[in-house]
């Protein structure tokens, strides 16, 4: 069973778990919906215990695979929703958890144990937790164990290791609240030494994984100085993550659930100010909005991930950085400072005012990160980081209405201090209100539906502010008929907000919009346009679920209109309806007397707009396509999608109706259908009639059905479907008006239930006229679907009034008089009676006439006809198919009319031997309203043998039909004797696909009106769609776990048959049919694989090969049948056999499925069979359990049986195992087996070895001899199996028991842990030479000593003597000795050194080759020097030569040589590298360009996680290699660096004391005259300060100490090459007086260094340690400005715009902000050349912008300063980038300086005179007004999307200007051309703001007062 999609607790306002009795109430509120009598909460906890008892078998027989199945009872027995206990509750999660960590079992079983602990757990977001932290405890030190493991496997041992690490640290993210808070310590003791440089991307992950959320004081000031120091995406996911989790856990502060544990509340929220800054300068780089000329994101952090994550570590994991920022800001408001402002815009116009935003300095924050990005959201400026922004508004309100709601509940925690105000609500809709309305026509429809959830949001918290805007949209957008994106916008906006706009307990004044929006809606219904047509629907559906169409006009009402009217449910609000200053009130707001007096009035049109909705409906039906294609739909799916809509609209529309109303609908209906047949329209007509009469049966019965009835007869009579047809078929003409009256009759009938029996006799009369008239295909088939509806209306559970009211009050005078106070109404689920649809006798006696009178008959001649299936003519068919669906069709309407009983099993397809039948899984007996139950019931009986019969039958026809060899005449009636097979075996219950569409609605429903997960109220229909779910639920468990009699059996068997049928349609079908009966019936599966193999064997037909392949590539059939002992061998040779077909398409199938299979082969799933390891902490999990229980929980006998097999089942297993393998390598082993064949073998061979298994010799040679096939697919898989061969003997050789192999427990001899007493100690014992045994051991993989050493770390004695240190594993000596043999021969290496030289790239790239140098790694490690010698000779003459893929060759052979010799004896060793050092040199003389790169790459894998004394010799030949910097060729000199920084790059503690000594050298030698060799350089300097960072400290507790106290634990504000870097700066200002002038400038010797250093800052902003560099850039800033400067030098220019646009790339340490930014405004404003001015100035609004949320107001201040003198700059150029610099400034920050700066620049230009040209002041006097005038422009182009109340009027002081000289006309006119363009779309609207003279001036503005300007 699968039911991922299913929240436990899907209630409205369901709490999980409060208490029992709160429990227990919410399990009586689902009773209660219920239509019949539910079990007793003894009865089902009797059924827990026995799930948890056969749990608690398989866990103690380690029966994992048949515990997995029991884990899908435990969901089936959840979705129940009865109360678990806490303590058993918890017990299980303990168990599941100890079972997530249980080592050697396969990943899919432990994301199958995960995914059901997460549902234990079930802590859901916003909801009570159903366990807290004093209920359970669980151990974190197993969970660290395991995630150990998988952290740093060895050579791809464990494939699976990727997904199990991620499983495992899902699993601690479940359970982290569970551990010990007096842990956390230890954790950061456990996990802080191996935080390193290179392991961060995987050690971050797992510290927020594992962490406790509480006492939070412990780590968090660590986390925040680790964030600060290092500069990755992937740190910055998973911090903002947590931030946003301890933002909302702490909303409390330490009066919060944790209660010491909490976090105590600080500047703003639980973070200091430090913290907060950091917070929300990462959110706002996380929008990656484009800022100056970059138009993408802007960090360098992905960058940096790829170079510190080069093991390739990095944990998988999609973070959401939009909520968790949106959660960090919520949940951090409060009033923390004083008010700045109430609510209005008036805060842009006035001064800058103290305080904060509402008092709340996270909302202030909120409120400058919106404003700083609010242009964004604008539709023409829209890009990548629209769907960001809009999903970060969307995030904020859905938090923050949880969290009003939540501190509205009596028992919320939260101090009344610290909770949200009024005022803080009123503000934050208003800061969120603009940007959500400029998003709302995005050209995204993922943004719109951001963009309109957050509306809908606000809606609800501040209508007042929100509607009357969205209204005035709503207008504009319904009224222009020629901008469909607008329209469909805002339809889909008003579906969100349609509860707002008709409660009025909600917002008074919203309910008199409802009729005009309506109308204007409905031109939105056009075929045309579909999604208008959906949009259209979804906003009708939307408001009318809520009102009722009905006239309380004045005319209608009795009802005076006064406020004595009962105010229950009014919306709060004064009467004088006085708002809060400031509110925009574009709509006028009326009394409550009033606005109800309009509403009532507006309800008078309700009529004549449903007469023009039905008119528009009918209209579009009309247009329809014809019906037809092989389903019959009317069109694509476009057309099917607008025919579902407009079917959902009227079924609510038709529901709501009063009933005036509804029978003039009715009358109109009837007149249409009595008057028109529209062959088009023909399923669309028929949904209209089931629409109404679904609301009044009676009456819609009695008006169409005798007028059908006798027109169907009437055609029937003259002819109609007469002509015969078996399959889908175009209608005929003549046949429309049946089929018309048909559809209706469909309609008409598919409710009522009781009603229909008043026409049982013409029902049944007409009945038996179809069946035998319709003898078209379309027309037997829309009978029998006919026949379904009738029966599914008779004896169907269905609820039966989905109105927003009950049907009592519904039906009441007052509320007919007085509906509209009760729009939009929402109840709880006490409030809420389900009315049911529950079948009486007389409903039950029909169906069984039914079944005697059509159904009887019907099978007699079904059962005559199959008698002479050989002498079939056309007629023949046409009667067995009409015949036998119309018999499939009454079965598939009656699929809960009988409940099944206990079935006898025949054939249970249990191994006796192996497997308990007690222990295999049963359904899950729930009541679920079975019609008939009782098998002594005369009418169950009765029933029961009519269906039992119509098994029979369609059994004898499919065997009858699939004996017959008639050709493709048949295919019909077979395919639909698959139908009929289908219905009998599936229709029953209900199926999954059809409970999740029950579900979907449900949850769709649940959604749209509820706005926050805890809210109890929601409609009426929504918790009636929640009964009917609960009800539908109960009938899903009768279709699952479905046991198989002797009929089921032969049923399934001919379905089997007809699959493998050589005719594709019937295999698809029956294919399609034989899926759905594996999932409900038990071992189905298994019966079947024996028939699909047999289909594989020699002289099969091809098409029944065909047809057992595709069933066998199912994906859950090959994953059961290789888990199954009785398939896995037969499936694997099945496959293998089939060669003798020589068919493509079935060549290519095999290949297909042997690849697919693979991962199902790995040694883990075989394992889990197989298990024979001790589980002690399981087995205490599940002893826990007992206590929980009654003494007879687990049955004894049982529990010894089950015991008794485990040993039997893994001794069959492993037996199994070992034929599977001999006849695998007998297949392949074969001289007529093809090499594909032989290929696949192999992988089979090699995917199913096993580190607890021997290999046989025979496999072993198998694989030598094919790894020098000449195909290269074969070698290569050949090569892996005997590297993973090897691999195995070696962990069997180290592991001294099984457990160890799996617990990777091996040891090898040579291994001893060092202990770490003194960090510079142990690192002065990495230095000294090894001379023997008792010398420093080997240190090899060192993934500690970064901020703290842990204590010991694993190295390895030296082999000092001659002999081996190792005998290998003695069960593995005949394959090690096989291989040995292969190996010496002579030709061996030969061959395999051949086929390596060959050319195999396709990149045309050259590549080390990992699988050949793990190869001969694996070679070597295992046979030592001896039996590799040949090699030396070959590699020799492949170095050598001039071959570039030869040389890759044997570069790769030395490679592996190097890697493998680790453990080699003294002499093996010395001999080896005196053989490479005597060679080394030649062959750095022969690599090329076009190998380098390949050098480089496998010197570096020669020196990796290797001890570089290991390697001493070849570490010493790179050491010895001449660095020279002014050589003749560049080439030679970049040899000898790139080789250097290979060394760098992999030896971590091979330099020691000498990297100062290299890095004095790079910096004097930066002058160097090649580019590539300073690029060289650069990359080396960074390598090397990258390698000399390390903050280590004597233990981890001085380092949380230092985190606490000192500014800098990660000692990234250190700076050791200061003194050498104002050195180099000094050098720099002599040598900038002497460059040489163009062109040779940049040979010059400033020019040089500079373009070093520029470069070394470029690398470092892309390194992980990005902020250790900042000192540096800070001290080279000044340079910096001078260096763009020099326009001769390109690069040079270049290069240093770059670096000041890095510095924005990564998030500074906050105390540098001020610092550079101060840099930035010194530099501008002491600039001498204006180029300075012109390139810093876009680098420093890109740094402003990235920073802003972080630079206080004395910083803003500076920069305003700078710009306003930089606008009267002399050059023309600066003043303009100082304008658009500070238009951007201006918008994102400086809002309220607006005004005085206006007035600044308009009494400039007012006094300003623009004297003549001869003028000596006319420069002076035109620069002074230009500056004015750039100013004013840049206000204005600060709001490029709105009309500032302050705007209009400088259009009159900057029009008489338009004319004037240039620059300033043409700045004018350019601001004026950008308004316009900015405004187009809003200018109906926008020019209101202006005046006559305004627009006369704006005008002017754009075309000067010239007539050719």
């Amino acid at each position: 069973m699968d039911d991922d999609g299913l929240s436990l607790c899907d209630s409205p306002g369901d709490l999980a778990d409060l208490s029992m009795d709160q429990q227990k109430a919410t399990l009586q509120s689902y009773i209660d919906s219920s239509p019949y009598e539910c079990e007793s909460e003894d009865v089902m906890q009797a059924r827990l215990e026995a799930i948890v008892g056969k749990i608690y078998i398989c866990a103690k027989s380690q029966n994992w695979l048949v515990l997995t199945t029991w884990d899908g009872m435990l969901q089936c027995w959840l979705l129940m929703r009865y109360p678990m206990p806490k303590t058993t509750r918890a017990k299980l999660v303990r168990l599941y958890y100890e079972l997530c960590l249980t080592p050697g079992i396969e990943a899919r079983v432990i994301r199958s144990w995960a995914d059901m602990l997460n549902r234990l757990i079930s802590n859901k977001s916003g909801m009570k937790r159903k366990l807290e932290p004093e209920d359970l405890q669980l151990p974190w030190e197993p969970l660290w164990e395991a995630v150990k493991t998988h952290l740093w496997h060895k050579d791809k041992v464990h494939e699976s290791s990727r997904s199990l690490i991620n499983l495992l640290l899902y699993v601690a993210e479940q359970s982290n609240r569970y551990f010990a808070r007096e842990e956390i310590l230890n954790m950061l003791n456990a996990f802080i030494p191996l935080l390193t440089r290179e392991t961060y991307a995987v050690m971050i992950p797992v510290l927020t994984s594992f962490l406790p959320p509480s006492h939070t004081h412990l780590y968090l000031p660590v986390l925040f100085k680790f964030w600060e120091a290092f500069n990755s995406s992937l740190i910055d996911d998973r911090f903002l993550h947590l931030a946003g989790q301890l933002s909302e856990e702490h909303v409390s502060g330490l009066s919060g659930e944790a209660g010491e544990g909490g976090t105590e509340w600080k500047d703003v929220g639980i973070w200091s100010e430090t913290e907060w800054d950091i917070l929300v300068t990462k959110g706002l780089g996380s929008m990656n909005v484009p800022i100056g000329q970059s138009r993408g994101a802007s960090t360098t952090a992905n960058h940096a991930d790829g170079l510190g994550d080069k093991y390739g570590y990095k944990v998988k994991k999609t973070v959401d950085r939009f909520h968790s920022l949106a959660k960090i800001i919520v949940y951090s408001i409060s009033v923390d400072g004083p008010v700045r402002q109430t609510i209005g815009q008036i805060s842009r116009d006035a001064p800058s005012p103290p305080g904060y935003i509402g008092g709340s300095r996270a909302l202030d924050s909120l409120g400058r990160l919106i404003t700083s990005t609010e242009s964004f959201f604008h539709p023409s400026n829209s890009g990548a980081w629209t769907v960001a922004l809009t999903t970060f508004l969307h995030r904020v309100v859905a938090e923050f209405a949880k969290r009003v709601k939540q501190e509205e509940k009596p028992d919320c925690k939260t101090p009344i201090t610290h909770r949200v105000t009024p005022a803080i609500v009123r503000e934050l809709v208003h800061i969120l209100r603009t940007p959500s309305l400029l998003a709302l026509f995005s050209k995204d429809p993922l943004c719109v539906g951001f963009a309109q959830g957050a509306l809908r949001g606000m809606a609800m918290l501040q209508p007042s502010l929100v509607m009357p805007d969205l209204l005035e949209r709503a207008y504009g957008g319904l009224e222009v008929v020629n901008e469909t994106h607008r329209t469909t916008a805002v339809l889909s906006m008003l579906s969100g907000i349609a509860r707002p706009l008709v409660t009025e307990s909600v917002w008074l004044g919203g309910q008199k919009h409802l009729l005009p929006l309506l109308e204007l809606s409905l031109p939105g219904i056009d075929l045309n346009d579909p999604s208008k047509t959906v949009c259209t629907t979804m906003f009708i559906v939307s408001a009318i679920q809520h009102v009722k169409i009905g006239d309380v006009s004045m005319h209608q009402s009795g009802v005076p209109l006064t406020d004595d009217i009962p105010d229950e449910g009014r919306m709060q609000v004064d009467d004088d309806t006085r708002l809060p200053d400031g509110t925009e009130t574009p709509t006028p707001m009326l009394s409550r007397a009033d606005e109800r007096a309009l509403a009532r009035d507006s309800t008078a049109a309700f009529a004549d707009w449903v007469a023009a909705l039905f008119r528009r409906v009918i209209a579009l039906y009309e247009n329809l396509p014809e019906e037809g294609g092989r389903r019959n739909t009317t069109g694509g799916k476009q057309e099917e999608s607008v025919l579902k809509s407009i079917k959902a609209m009227m079924d609510v529309v038709c529901l709501h109706m009063s009933d005036q109303l509804f029978d003039l609908i009715l009358n109109m209906a009837f007149d249409y259908a009595s008057t028109n047949s529209k062959s088009n329209a023909v399923r669309a007509f028929g949904q209209l009639v089931a629409c109404l009469a679904r609301v009044r049966p009676e009456q819609t019965l009695a008006k169409f059905l005798p007028f059908c009835m006798a027109q169907v007869e009437e055609e029937l009579l003259h002819g109609a479907s007469s002509i015969r047809t078996t399959a889908p078929t175009a209608a005929v003409p003549s046949d429309t008006t049946f089929h018309w009256n048909l559809a209706i009759l469909r309609g008409c009938l598919g409710y009522g239930g009781p009603l229909i029996l008043k026409y049982k006799s013409q029902i049944l009369h007409l009945l038996h006229v179809l069946v035998e008239k319709s003898k078209s295909e379309r027309g037997y088939s829309g009978t029998g679907r006919l026949i379904g509806r009738i029966l599914h209306t008779l004896v169907g559970i269905y609820p039966i009034n989905s109105r927003f009211v009950n049907s009592d009050e519904w039906a009441s005078k007052e509320f007919e008089q007085d509906h509209n106070l009760h729009w939009g109404r929402l109840c709880t689920a006490q409030d809420v009676t389900v009315e049911w649809h529950v079948p009486s006798d007389s409903e039950i006696a029909f169906v069984l006439e039914i079944l005697d009178e059509l159904h009887t008959p019907l099978l007699n001649k079904v059962e005559e006809l199959v008698t002479r299936t050989q002498s079939w003519n056309s007629s023949d068919r046409n009667d067995f198919c009409r015949y036998l669906n119309t018999c499939r069709s009454i079965w598939g309407g009656l699929s809960t009319f009988i409940q099944d009983l206990p079935k006898e099993v025949i054939n249970p397809c249990i191994n006796e031997e192996t497997e308990s039948s007690d222990l295999l899984v049963s359904f899950l007996p729930m009541n679920a309203g079975f019609v008939l139950r009782n098998p002594s019931d005369p009418r169950y009986v009765k029933a029961s043998a009519h269906r039992t019969r119509f098994g029979v039958v369609s059994r004898n026809a499919a065997s009858t039909l699939r004996q017959q060899t008639e050709g493709e005449d048949h295919i019909d009636a077979v395919i639909n004797v698959v139908k009929a097979m289908d219905s009998f075996l599936l229709d029953y219950g209900m199926g999954k696909e059809s409970f999740e569409s029950v579900q979907k609605s449900y949850v769709q429903a649940r959604d749209t009106t509820r706005i926050w997960n805890g809210q109890k109220e929601n409609t009426r229909s929504t918790f009636v769609k929640r009964a009917q779910m609960y009800h539908c639920s109960r009938v899903y468990m009768h279709a699952l776990y479905r046991r198989r009699s002797r009929l089921d059996d032969e049923l399934i068997q001919e379905v089997l048959e007809l699959s493998l049928s050589p005719y594709t349609r019937v295999r698809r079908q029956s294919q399609s049919v034989l899926h759905n009966i594996f999932g409900y019936y038990v071992r189905s599966t298994r019966f079947a694989l024996p028939s699909l193999f047999d289909a594989l064997e020699r002289g099969s037909d091809p098409d029944r090969m065909k047809g057992a392949l595709y069933v066998l590539w199912n994906k859950g059939i090959a994953s059961y049948a290789l888990s199954d002992q009785s398939a896995h061998s037969r499936y694997l040779v099945s496959l293998l056999e089939c060669q003798h077909e020589e068919k493509p398409s079935i060549q290519k199938l095999v290949n297909n499925l042997a690849s697919d299979c693979l991962p199902h082969l790995h040694e883990d799933a075989i394992h889990t069979d197989a298990y024979d390891l001790a589980t002690p902490r399981v087995d205490e999990a599940i002893r826990d359990l007992e206590s929980e229980f009654t003494a007879s929980f687990v049955n004894g006998n049982l529990l010894q049986e089950a015991t008794d097999k485990t040993y039997l089942r893994v001794s069959n297993r492993n037996e199994l195992y070992s034929r599977t393998i001999a006849s695998i390598l007998g297949i392949a082993s074969g001289s007529q087996t093809h090499w594909r064949y032989v290929q696949m073998a192999c992988r089979f061979l090699v995917s199913l070895m096993r580190r607890d298994t021997p290999v046989s010799d025979e496999v072993a040679q198998f694989l030598l001899r094919h790894s020098t096939s000449p195909q290269p697919t074969i070698a290569a898989e050949a090569q892996r199996g005997i590297t993973r061969l090897l691999k195995f003997v070696n962990l069997r050789t180290f592991s001294a028991s099984t457990s160890d192999l799996w617990l990777h427990g091996w040891v090898n001899p040579l291994a001893q842990d060092v202990v770490v007493s003194s960090p510079s100690a142990f690192i002065e014992l990495l230095q000294r030479p090894v001379t023997d045994e008792f010398s420093s051991p080997y240190v090899d993989k060192i993934r500690t000593g970064f901020i703290a050493w842990s204590p010991t770390v694993k190295g390895y004695k030296a082999v000092t003597n001659d002999s081996e240190p190792f005998v290998w594993d003695t069960k593995s000596s005949a394959s090690l000795n096989a291989i040995r043999r292969g190996i010496s021969s002579e030709n061996y290496f030969k061959d395999l050194l051949a086929l390596w030289s060959q050319e195999s790239s396709r990149t045309g790239t050259l590549e080390l080759r990992s699988d050949h140098v793990t190869f001969i790694k694996r070679l070597a490690k295992t046979y030592s020097y001896e039996a590799l010698a040949p090699l030396f000779e070959i590699m020799e003459s492949l170095l050598s030569d001039s071959d570039k893929h030869k040389q890759r060759a044997g570069g790769e052979v030395l490679t592996g040589l190097v890697r493998g010799c680790k453990h080699w004896t003294k002499t093996s060793s010395e001999k080896l590298w005196t053989w490479i050092r005597s060679r080394l040199d030649a062959i750095f003389a022969e690599i090329k360009p076009e190998t380098l790169t390949f050098w480089e790459t496998a010197i570096g894998h020669m020196l990796e996680d290797r001890d570089p004394r290991r390697n001493q010799p070849l570490v010493d030949w790179i050491f010895s290699l001449s660095l020279d910097f002014s050589g003749d060729s560049a080439f030679q000199m970049s040899k000898a660096l790139s080789t250097f920084a290979t060394l760098v790059d992999s030896a971590d503690h091979a330099l020691g004391r000498k990297a100062d000594t290299y890095i004095d050298s790079f910096f004097a030698n930066a002058n160097t005259n090649y580019a590539e060799i300073r690029l060289l350089i650069t990359h080396n300097l960074c390598s090397l300060m990258y390698l000399q960072w390390r903050p280590v400290y004597d233990s981890v507790t001085l380092f949380l100490d230092a985190c606490h106290n000192s500014e800098d634990p990660l000692l990234i504000r250190q700076t050791p090459y200061r003194e050498r870097i104002s050195k180099i700066l000094s050098q720099l200002a002599q040598s900038r007086e002497q460059r040489l002038p163009p062109p040779w400038s940049n040979k010059s010797e400033y020019d040089k260094v500079a373009l070093t250093l520029l470069q070394w800052m470029w690398v470092s902003s892309y390194s992980p340690n990005a902020p250790s560099a900042l000192p540096y850039m800070v001290d080279l800033m000044p340079e910096i400005f001078r260096m763009i400067e020099f326009n001769d030098n390109a690069e040079l220019q270049t290069y240093s715009t770059a670096v000041l646009y890095v510095l924005s790339a990564f998030t500074p340490p906050t105390e540098y902000i001020p610092i550079i930014l101060n840099n930035f405004v010194s530099a501008i404003k002491s600039a001498t050349s204006y180029r300075i001015r012109l390139r810093a100035l876009p680098s420093l609004v890109v740094f402003f912008y990235r920073n802003l949320l972080s630079i206080k107001p004395a910083g803003v201040n500076s920069v305003m300063e700078m710009l306003l003198t930089c606008l009267s700059d002399e050059n023309v150029e600066v003043r303009m980038k100082a304008s658009e610099a500070l238009s951007g400034i201006v918008r994102c920050s400086q809002r309220q300086s607006i005004i005085q700066l206006k007035n600044r620049f308009a009494s400039t230009i007012r006094k300003a005179k623009i004297p003549d040209r001869q003028d000596p002041t006319y420069g002076e006097s035109l620069r002074k007004l230009h500056s004015a005038i750039l100013g004013l422009c840049a206000l204005i182009d600060s709001f490029p999307y709105s009309v500032e109340p302050w705007m209009p009027a400088l259009t009159e002081v900057l029009a008489p200007h338009a004319t004037d000289p240039v620059p300033i006309s043409t700045t004018v006119r350019k601001c004026a051309s950008e308004f316009k363009k900015t405004h187009q779309d809003t200018w109906h609207k926008d020019q209101l703001a202006f005046d006559e003279d305004q627009l006369q001036s704006l005008s002017t503005m754009l075309i000067g007062t010239s007539y050719y300007a």
